[in-house]
């Protein structure tokens, strides 16, 4: 069994008395403060505005694949990826480049996170065409194809229609053999799961019902079956559905900073009560769990997520 983990998700450069261009700064110290916790990953957005359930869509916000090159020279062990890259926002062969470049830069650390992107405002404001969601999965389906291509090869071609690559010199190489690991965010049963069956190494998914999530990830072994592919390849990852607090007025600021749709399914709690919540999640073969650094905000408070990771044996 794979041993659980922690990632820290800096989604949010708003921090309480600090100005906009003193946000990376904060960044830095909480993901040194999850590598020290023993966090195996620090994951950013890949938007340009902020998200609704996260802030006001005029929050600051940093572009993600250059925060993860800076913080790979900030960091010595987490892993670093986006959670994820939107596929309407850049060119498939360029993200594969991008990638590729993060790995060489942190010494083999990266991951490679990508979903269909949803955030229709933003690509409105930035000027990406939004298209319907089956042609966005299509995309998915091809960019991953270009992606999985260029990692594994020095030239990649690649006629679909929508993407086009014709020998892609992909060098230098990533420091991971084959590329780094990909994670396909999103939890659609028709589409999004199919094409995590086909091309992910990772999945990451929100926090629902447990009968739910034991439903999609049937799915997933489903198609696995379809295409002759070992489901247990797939690591599963979510959204920690606990959070750690050590006072019930803390407990009430914590889930107050949670989507409504959310709260239902996250339970609240101090580490050993947040450890004995997590073993359901573990049980059904989730592995890791990101945390919200617009949740945890100061270092105490990853701190004492580091105990609970302890705790469930990370």
């Amino acid at each position: 069994m794979t041993t659980p983990w922690f990632g820290l998700h800096l989604h949010s450069y708003t921090q309480p008395g600090l100005a906009p261009e003193e946000a990376f700064e904060r960044t830095v110290a909480q993901a040194k403060a999850a590598e020290a916790a023993g966090f195996s990953l620090a994951t950013v957005m890949d938007h340009f505005n902020q998200i609704p359930m996260v802030g006001a869509q005029d929050e600051p916000m940093l572009e993600g694949w250059s925060v993860l090159a800076a913080l790979a020279r900030e960091t010595k062990r987490v892993r670093l990826s986006t959670l994820v890259s939107g596929v309407t926002y850049r060119n498939p062969a360029m993200l594969a480049k991008l990638a590729t470049t993060l790995d060489v830069i942190s010494g083999g650390r990266a991951l490679f996170g990508i979903g269909a992107a949803w955030f229709e405002e933003e690509h409105a404001g930035f000027g990406f065409a939004f298209p319907p969601i089956g042609e966005r999965m299509d995309r998915l389906d091809e960019a991953l194809t270009i992606v999985r291509g260029m990692f594994a090869q020095e030239r990649t071609s690649f006629e679909g229609r929508f993407y086009q690559v014709r020998d892609a010199i992909n060098v230098p190489r990533p420091v991971q053999a084959g590329g780094p690991r990909i994670i396909v965010g999103g939890v659609g049963e028709q589409r999004t799961l199919r094409i995590a069956a086909k091309h992910a190494d990772l999945t990451h998914w929100f926090p629902q019902g447990l009968d739910v999530l034991r439903h999609k990830a049937e799915l997933v072994e489903r198609y696995c079956g379809d295409i002759g592919r070992d489901p247990a390849s797939i690591e599963r990852t979510l959204a920690a559905p606990v959070m750690v607090a050590t006072t019930e007025a803390a407990a009430v600021a914590l889930l107050d900073r949670i989507p409504a749709e959310r709260r239902p399914h996250m339970r609240v709690g101090t580490p050993a009560q947040a450890a004995e919540a997590l073993r359901p999640y573990l049980d059904l073969g989730f592995t890791g769990f990101t945390f919200n650094n617009s949740t945890y905000r100061t270092l105490e408070q990853i701190e004492t997520l580091g105990e609970l990771l302890n705790l469930i044996g990370g």
